[in-house]
């Protein structure tokens, strides 16, 4: 009796044993050389050094290029002005230019106006041109397009009085020259009076026969004069000075250089 309850006894404490080892051994244990319940560490940008760059990447739209644009934000990226401008200016993924800056070429019309001139009298420091039957325009027959063909076709023709009144209903006194009228054009009448003053011979352009031919080249040399391009006197004639500048102003402007009062340039000029 007694043998059975040692042996009772030793198996109880064997079994409270084993159960005290399992809790030891269930518990977590930290980790040799670490800290348990470290606090989370913060992450810190490096500063660059001063004069350094910076370098990130972004995505999104720029204002003024377009949406959905992948855009690679750099050191390039730079803003300020220009010499002599307000520009800023912004290189977008090292290759695309944007701008803030906007040219805007705008030209006012040209007011068209009545000039008070003496329309008798020819300056005698312009010589005269004398009247040559069968002869072109030099270099017309180059000028290309409908509204050089009057040029292309001109020759000048001699009549008397009687011949050109009858054959024209507008003919009108010029210094010193007379001009007749014929679909938006002026045209010396040689033969009119023998003794006529002509400083050009050949058509000028003036679109409505309100303006004769004083007052369109007065306005054409007044329109020179603004654009930098005639220096002389506003006199209403066509002399070598004014086609000089006409000339000038027609190759800037990609224009026949017919070095004359024509339909193109008195569009371009505003006259017209």
């Amino acid at each position: 009796m007694r043998t059975l309850l040692v042996s009772i006894y030793c198996l109880s404490l064997a079994s409270f044993a084993g159960a005290a080892e399992q809790q030891n051994n269930s518990s977590p244990q930290p980790k040799k050389g670490k800290r348990p319940n470290a606090p989370p560490q913060q992450v810190v940008a490096p500063t660059p050094p001063v004069g350094g760059k910076a370098k990130f990447h972004t995505q999104g739209n720029v204002p003024g290029v377009g949406s959905n644009v992948n855009v690679q934000q750099n050191p390039n990226i730079r803003t300020g002005r220009g010499k002599g401008s307000g520009q800023s200016e912004t290189n977008v993924s090292g290759q695309t230019n944007v701008s803030g800056q906007t040219n805007v070429s705008a030209r006012k019309k040209f007011q068209a106006q009545h000039f008070n001139l003496a329309k008798n009298k020819p300056k005698p420091e312009i010589q005269n041109v004398t009247f040559k039957a069968g002869v072109h325009i030099q270099g017309s027959q180059n000028w290309q397009g409908p509204k050089y063909v009057v040029f292309r076709n001109y020759s000048p023709q001699w009549h008397d009085r009687v011949w050109w009144t009858s054959h024209h209903s507008r003919i009108v006194f010029v210094f010193g020259g007379w001009y007749f009228w014929d679909a938006g054009y002026w045209y010396p009448a040689w033969g009119y009076a023998p003794d006529a003053y002509y400083a050009y011979d050949g058509p000028i352009y003036a679109g409505s026969a309100e303006m004769d031919p004083g007052d369109v080249v007065a306005n054409v040399q007044s329109a020179l004069q603004q654009q930098g391009y005639y220096t002389g006197e506003v006199d209403g004639i066509l002399g070598p000075l004014t086609r000089a500048a006409l000339a000038r102003y027609q190759a800037d402007n990609g224009l026949e250089p017919t070095a004359a009062v024509d339909e193109p340039t008195l569009g371009q000029l505003g006259v017209a």
